[in-house]
């Protein structure tokens, strides 16, 4: 079954957008039939389709209605894939993006463990979602887990449970996220920065299929498939000795890469149509997206990736206000962005590394100038200031730096990468443990 459903009268008075948006579906594979009508159709989600004089997107309590002036101009495209998108799946126009969707729709079939590289926000929790919803796991749970965002002394017991009185603190047992998966999928996010003392353990739950949680001394079976995402060179961690080879090779049967927003330039307007629907006020008309300012969304490098566009549109949605149409002066970048896309560290900017790399001695760090002033802005570049003059000090020692800094070494390599998404030649400062 295709993922849109529409009747033949339909698509001839809306060729050749129909046909166009239904081959963009097909080759995603099958799915929940979303309908195309020409007119209002009660009773059922739909998108209504409409040639008039002015291009208009709504949402109505029936579906949404989307009124065109060419259906062969790549807006009206875009608006219509994000329109008959099933929510929180993937949306995509670009050839790249197609192929690895069309290789996940068949990988979900199979209950091999999938690793999902590429850069931070570009949207692998979303992959790894349509992989579970594709799945014959798809009515067990799916439970995602930040690797990095929960603290290193606890993550064994989040990831496999402990008993009542297991630790100072423990005052009643927990299954943890292993069993809490029982059945479904777990997807484990930023998995490069799991300690290596853990990723034996995973490992060990991975060829075993059970888990022993703390305290505890039988083991207890599980029946879970693992997805994991990591946005950093794991090849790389593993020859460097901050990850193990064993677990690299038991995760990377299948891996799948999702390349940055910027070399995936016909995704842009899609994902910006869903963006705007996804965040205009409710019951409000949802601004068009003109042609002027796609043109300056694809100029753009978007070092923040579809996070990055995110931002950019619901700023837009605030200052285009009632306007029914967002223009370029409405497109706001944000301010590490321009400062990484402008290269200024003396006006008050960020630097990003010469081609060749790094003079000796030498540090790309933010310098608080006059420009993109915000609280947050000037708090993001002194604290990677006094992380990449601590690295400095410290003659590149990680573990050094972040003794002198007061935090783990983890939290200073994820630091680290979160400077390289934006666009920072880190590796030459923060390249010895």
């Amino acid at each position: 079954m295709s993922a849109l459903e529409f009747s033949a009268a339909t698509a001839a008075n809306h060729a050749p957008l129909v046909q166009r948006a239904d081959g963009i579906f097909a080759a995603i594979g099958s799915g929940p039939g979303i309908l195309l009508a020409d007119r209002t159709e009660a009773g059922r989600a739909h998108v209504r389709l409409t040639r008039g004089p002015r291009p208009a997107l709504r949402r109505t309590e029936s579906g949404i209605e989307l009124d065109y002036v060419d259906g062969a101009s790549e807006t009206t495209l875009a608006a219509l894939l994000a329109a008959a998108s099933p929510a929180g799946l993937p949306i995509a126009a670009d050839t790249e993006s197609l192929s690895v969707l069309a290789l996940a729709e068949r990988l979900a079939a199979s209950d091999i463990p999938v690793l999902i590289n590429g850069p931070t926000g570009t949207g692998k929790e979303v992959l790894s979602r349509f992989i579970h919803t594709r799945s014959p796991r798809r009515d067990g749970p799916f439970i995602a887990v930040n690797c990095a965002a929960m603290p290193e002394a606890m993550l064994e017991a989040l990831l496999f449970g402990h008993q009542k009185g297991a630790f100072t603190g423990a005052t009643g047992a927990s299954e943890g996220f292993f069993r809490a998966a029982d059945g479904g999928t777990l997807l484990l996010d930023e998995i490069a920065e799991m300690p290596l003392s853990l990723q034996a353990k995973l490992l060990r739950a991975l060829q075993e299929g059970e888990v022993v949680p703390i305290g505890a001394t039988q083991p207890i079976k599980v029946d879970v498939r693992i997805i994991a995402c990591a946005n950093r060179d794991l090849p790389l961690e593993v020859q460097e000795g901050r990850f193990r080879a064993d677990l690299f090779y038991r995760l990377n049967v299948f891996p799948l890469a999702l390349l940055p927003l910027r070399e995936r330039g016909e995704d842009i307007a899609p994902l910006a149509f869903a963006l705007l629907l996804r965040h205009a006020a409710a019951g409000q008309p949802v601004p068009w997206l003109s042609e002027a300012a796609l043109t300056l969304l694809k100029a753009h490098s978007w070092p923040g990736n579809v996070r990055e566009l995110e931002n950019v549109m619901r700023r837009a949605l605030l200052l285009a206000g009632q306007a029914d149409e967002i223009a370029p002066h409405h497109i706001h970048f944000d301010g590490i962005a321009r400062l990484v896309e402008a290269g200024a560290v003396a006006g008050g900017g960020l630097a990003a590394a010469p081609a060749g790399g790094l003079p000796a001695g030498s540090i790309p760090v933010p310098v608080p100038g006059a420009g993109g002033r915000t609280l947050s802005n000037i708090v993001q570049m002194h604290e990677a200031r006094a992380i990449m003059q601590a690295l400095a000090d410290c003659g590149g020692s990680r573990v050094a730096a972040a003794r002198r800094l007061g935090i783990s070494e983890r939290t200073l390599r994820y630091r680290l990468a979160s400077f390289r998404d934006a666009g920072l030649e880190v590796a030459a400062a923060g390249a010895r443990r």
